[in-house]
């Protein structure tokens, strides 16, 4: 494993506190008011603004919402090994409850569906670092490892039931896997040789985006993004705006949104973003986003953006974009002091966790979108 790894527990507080680097790559029923959007006009049908709505409030340091499946919800504990439960989402009951081995942190996503759930645990610290998986049957609640390439990077890429992930081979190579939850079939899309590595899979209904680090820690590293269609087929890169800086990015429907920040650069937390319409388009700039919260969702290519007013407050935004707009949407406009972390999606559905941290209490409230 190359980079350290947050529990999801943790990571909204960072990202409150965050105004440095981070690591290369790495991510009750409420009944408060919901979040007021930024006023914005449809600029073709399906382009409404859609109603936030309030999923989970908890203190900071309570449960956080991982994900909510349409029979099931995902929650983590914000004790340090991050206990994993998954409970049914009208019964209430638990089916699940995943505690990580001694040393072992919890690692989002969650992959879910009907029956299935892979919940992933990691070992970053000390001599031996390791990732280990298990995929548990919802019917049962016994969890077995599955017969898949292992997973070498913590980061795995999701879209309902299929997931992206690096492992090693035995030519010590870095492959990107595709595999389907439901029947764990599994293929090799790329491999790198060692010690480059492939990172950052973002899947979407139809793509799996990914990034290419060749010669780490040299001068003549060079990381790009990269897609490849989920029916197959040899992945193309995405031309840059500036070569080997970039970071990650979401494909759908033939078109990509990226971001690039160099390795070098002091503030590796926001980015540079860009969209393409194809392969072929022009790139046109998108602005500053926060670094590695590009995801596709539904029809939509989301993520978060970050200003910082002249006393220092932070205000988050979630924007969206699909192909044949001619300009980006502001979905969501966060008030000062509000922090977000990186949005997750499930069966066409945002959510995201907002930190209130400039309140007396502080709370966190999960909030969701229908795209």
């Amino acid at each position: 494993m190359r980079r350290r790894t947050v529990a999801v527990g943790t990571l909204v507080l960072l990202l409150a506190g965050c105004s440095g680097t981070t690591p290369e790559s790495t991510p009750t029923e409420s009944a408060s008011p919901s979040p007021t959007p930024a006023p914005s006009k449809p600029t073709d049908v399906g382009t409404a603004i859609p109603t936030w709505a309030n999923v989970l409030r908890q203190p900071v340091d309570g449960q956080h919402l991982v994900t909510r499946q349409r029979s099931y919800v995902v929650t983590r504990g914000s004790d340090e090994a991050g206990t994993t439960t998954i409970a049914g989402r009208a019964s209430k009951k638990v089916v699940v409850r995943h505690v990580p081995a001694a040393g072992f942190v919890a690692q989002s996503p969650v992959v879910i569906d009907d029956r299935w759930a892979l919940v992933e645990d990691v070992r970053s610290d000390g001599p031996d670092p390791q990732i280990k998986v298990l995929r548990y049957d919802l019917t049962t609640g016994k969890g077995t490892t599955p017969a898949i390439p292992p997973v070498s990077e913590p980061e795995i890429g999701a879209y309902d039931g299929t997931f992206a992930y690096s492992s090693t081979d035995a030519k010590n190579r870095s492959c990107l896997i595709v595999a389907d939850l439901a029947t764990l079939k599994s293929r090799s899309v790329t491999c790198v040789p060692a010690p480059g590595y492939v990172a950052d899979p973002v899947v979407s209904a139809d793509t799996v985006t990914f990034s290419e680090i060749v010669a780490p820690g040299t001068a003549r590293r060079c990381k790009r993004v990269l897609t490849a269609a989920l029916s197959g087929g040899t992945p193309r890169p995405v031309p840059a705006a500036t070569n080997c800086i970039q970071w990650s990015g979401a494909t759908l429907a033939g078109a990509t949104v990226w971001s690039e920040v160099g390795a070098s650069d002091p503030d590796q937390y926001q980015s540079k973003a860009y969209v393409r319409e194809s392969g072929d388009s022009p790139a046109r700039p998108l602005g500053i986003v926060v670094t590695d919260t590009i995801l596709a969702c539904g029809n939509w290519i989301l993520w978060e953006t970050r200003t910082v007013g002249s006393t220092g407050e932070e205000t988050y935004q979630i924007n969206r974009w699909r192909p044949g707009l001619t300009k980006s949407q502001i979905m969501y406009a966060g008030k000062p002091g509000v922090a977000l972390t990186p949005m997750t999606c499930q069966d066409n559905t945002i959510y995201v966790e907002a930190a209130h941290l400039a309140t007396t209490p502080t709370y966190n409230e999960t909030i969701s979108a229908a795209l």
